[in-house]
């Protein structure tokens, strides 16, 4: 489930750039996440989030849907606040972290949906298994000046079914729709 996530996260990078040309961006691995949100039991939500988001972001300023993204997740970071359930979702039954140690995304089409709003499509690859997804993009701020480089952040969300990336485990006690959020800051010099 957190594979979706981060995978999900990492397409959020999109956005409006008041920038000029194409410039390439990094994900701040220290400012980045891929939160998740799953049914437990049927009765509760249980949420985590990737901790570790690194990846690049080609924005083209002067048209954002010629733009791109590659990100990868490290299914490592995985943080329920639960440690026994963070293992659980990193072996075999999950994720199998020791055979698919990353989530990546890798961005192939970004259309713009409103005045700072795009839907970006791509391939997620979880647990060896890729399938196209789209998210939803939006606020991509300015540039601004920090820590020594121009920075910027978005946010993106998605949706998926943990099923269509072969993580099964615990039917009916772990929901199969994963709603994901993505929080990303980027940077360049």
């Amino acid at each position: 489930m957190r594979k979706w996530i981060m995978t999900f996260g990492l397409a959020a990078l999109l956005g409006t750039s008041a920038l000029a040309g194409t410039t390439t961006w990094q994900i701040d691995p220290n400012h980045a996440n891929a939160q998740f949100i799953v049914r437990h039991l049927g009765i509760s939500n249980v949420q985590g989030e990737f901790t570790k988001v690194t990846g690049t972001i080609t924005l083209d300023d002067q048209d954002i849907t010629k733009s791109s993204v590659n990100a990868t997740i490290d299914v490592n970071s995985i943080d329920t606040r639960v440690a026994m359930r963070d293992n659980d979702l990193k072996s075999q039954h999950f994720f199998d972290a020791a055979e698919y140690p990353t989530i990546t995304f890798q961005s192939t089409k970004i259309t713009k949906t409103g005045d700072d709003t795009y839907q970006m499509a791509g391939n997620l690859t979880i647990r060896g298994v890729t399938k196209p997804v789209t998210l939803d993009v939006s606020g991509l701020s300015a540039p601004i000046q920090a820590m020594g480089t121009t920075r910027r952040g978005v946010s993106a969300t998605t949706k998926i079914n943990r099923q269509d990336f072969g993580v099964s485990a615990d039917p009916g006690m772990v929901g199969n729709d994963i709603s994901i959020l993505i929080d990303l800051e980027m940077f360049h010099k």
